[in-house]
């Protein structure tokens, strides 16, 4: 249930994204999404480390030696 709410917070976090660059939103409108967009960013970064705590937590448990790095999302490419 939680990554769904999850993939939905993104979805709209891309939504918000593309109305602001696009530039067509009033002063007020965009304050306004941009807000919503700043909560849903902090929802989506408390998920995140709550995932990585657990990964951490069951790697741990494994008894297996790991090492932590950061995690590295490789951009997309623009093809058009």
């Amino acid at each position: 249930m939680a990554e769904k709410k999850f993939e939905k917070a993104m979805e709209r976090l891309e939504e918000i994204v593309e109305s602001l660059e696009g530039g067509d939103l009033s002063l007020e409108d965009s304050l306004k999404v941009f807000e919503e967009g700043m909560k849903l960013a902090r929802f989506c970064s408390h998920k995140l480390e709550e995932a990585e705590k657990k990964v951490t937590l069951l790697v741990r448990e494994s008894g297996e030696k790991y090492t932590q790095a950061p995690f590295e999302i490789e951009e997309e490419k623009d093809t058009g």
